[in-house]
């Protein structure tokens, strides 16, 4: 990535010095997406004493637990 101008420079600080995000009940604001981009799941007791039992075991995070799993599982069904 190249480096900014100080002409690019100034236009980027004054965007983000004087936008105000948008937030909304429609989910269209910025916070509303970044809410629906880190989805949250269910899962019953069993799996989710697995999971924070494997993830202490391994010093790693219930995500990375499942991340793990998944591209396992992906990498499986190729």
């Amino acid at each position: 990535m190249k480096d900014l101008t100080d002409e690019e420079y100034d236009r980027l600080d004054e965007k983000w010095t004087k936008t105000t995000p948008k937030v909304g009940p429609d989910g269209s604001g910025y916070f509303s997406q970044c809410k629906a981009a880190a989805r949250t799941v269910t899962i019953d007791d069993f799996s989710a004493d697995y999971l924070m039992i494997k993830a202490m075991a391994d010093h790693k995070t219930p995500a990375e637990i499942i991340g793990e799993m998944i591209q396992e599982r992906i990498a499986a069904s190729l």
